[in-house]
């Protein structure tokens, strides 16, 4: 017996997603919106605003451990070579215990990938063969420029995190984030910065690796140094692609001297 179809577009409160959701929105069966009570307050605004474009009531789901801190107190464990904790457990257990729940339909997942990270979206395929896949901003050959472009065009307002020159509109103090990004957040959110400065010293161990927050030089960091991560829900792609770039720096050092 064939299974239903349901297509699904998990949306981040990022322009991305809602972009690739709004240009399959004639398809697309439910939209869906994991929320963190570290996100800032203006991406609920933004989701609101996506749905009366798209035209459908976005699901939120949320995790009983609601926010970053509490996990990380919880499993005393910020990031490392399997990833961050908080978006396996706020986010990625949220996915799983939703399909656990629809195991009879046949899931399209929607992603908002845009045409400068194929590579990520290949490796979404190999790692969920067991739905269907579509990347239509890669599709129609789209960057991330351009989904803000179409989103300002179609008068929604984007999260007022971009307009700070976050690259993305992530959990205030991502716990992925480099030192550029820790700067920008002791500057625009200090209270966040000291919270996650003393968890860090509480726990043993830091978000960036070499440094705590506590010890951070306020004029380290470049922005262009730092991956553009975007935590969605496969934000361990993140960690492979730096664990693939200091392989290489390894490499070339080796054979450098």
């Amino acid at each position: 017996m064939s299974k239903k179809e349901l297509k699904v577009c998990w949306l981040s409160a990022g322009v991305s997603s809602f972009i690739a959701g709004y240009l399959k929105r004639d398809s697309i069966d439910l939209y869906i919106y994991i929320d963190i009570e570290n996100q800032h307050p203006d991406s609920m605004r933004f989701i609101k605003d996506c749905e009366k474009v798209l035209g459908k009531e976005v699901l939120i789901l949320k995790s009983p451990y609601r926010n970053k801190e509490n996990v990380i107190r919880q499993f005393r464990y910020i990031n490392g070579p399997s990833g961050a904790k908080c978006t396996e457990i706020l986010k990625k257990r949220v996915r799983k215990e939703w399909e656990m729940a629809h195991k009879e339909y046949q899931i399209t997942y929607v992603w908002g990938f845009d045409m400068d990270e194929r590579r990520r979206a290949e490796r979404i395929c190999e790692a969920m063969p067991e739905f269907k896949h579509e990347f239509p901003l890669i599709e129609k050959n789209l960057t991330k420029q351009d989904a803000h472009a179409i989103t300002a065009r179609l008068h929604v307002k984007r999260p007022v995190t971009y307009d700070m020159g976050f690259q993305n509109n992530n959990c205030i103090g991502c716990v992925k984030g480099g030192m550029w990004y820790w700067n920008q957040i002791r500057k625009y959110f200090p209270e966040v910065f000291q919270t996650m400065a003393e968890l860090e010293r509480e726990i043993g161990h830091s978000c960036i690796n070499g440094v705590f927050l506590d010890e951070l030089d306020p004029e380290r960091g470049r922005k262009e140094d730092e991956i553009s991560f975007d935590c969605g829900i496969f934000c361990h792609l993140f960690f492979l692609e730096d664990q693939e770039k200091q392989e290489k720096e390894d490499v070339t050092v080796k054979y450098s001297k």
